[in-house]
């Protein structure tokens, strides 16, 4: 992915933090080898992801306007698969209530160790984490 669509992709990050933030529930499904985390995002949200350190396949059911290394692409398919490569920071909007699937390569089945081995993130700093920087930003405005 561009340094300038990560750059843009964090600049919107910085500024959808400061807003009210939606709760996107997420799955986790282990299958020899292989992780798929499932997450459901309700139409109307926009939301960008962590840093991936791996290359992976995305699994997308729903209508989402979504970051790529091309630009800003609709996909609005039942089912829709999507490569990214090392580096990719994605941003979306929903046009409609959406399910994204991510699935590596690995064999770990301890969700603290995956977050470290797939993102440039730890699982504090994600949905649900304490150092969560959305979750805090609700906190603060609530």
């Amino acid at each position: 992915m561009s340094l300038d669509m990560i750059d843009y992709v964090n600049r919107l990050e910085a500024e959808v933090s400061k807003l009210p933030q939606k709760d996107c529930p997420v799955w986790h499904h282990f299958a020899p080898g292989l992780y798929a985390r499932c997450m459901f995002i309700s139409a109307g949200v926009v939301l960008t992801g962590a840093v991936h350190k791996t290359e992976h396949l995305c699994i997308v059911s729903g209508h989402i306007d979504v970051t790529t290394d091309d630009g800003v692409r609709t996909i609005d398919h039942p089912h829709f698969i999507l490569s990214s490569k090392p580096g990719t920071k994605r941003a979306g909007y929903t046009h409609a209530d959406t399910y994204w699937t991510t699935v590596h390569a690995t064999d770990e089945t301890d969700l603290d160790k995956l977050v470290e081995e797939l993102v440039e993130a730890t699982s504090q700093q994600l949905l649900g984490g304490s150092e969560n920087i959305q979750i805090l930003n609700n906190r603060l405005k609530g």
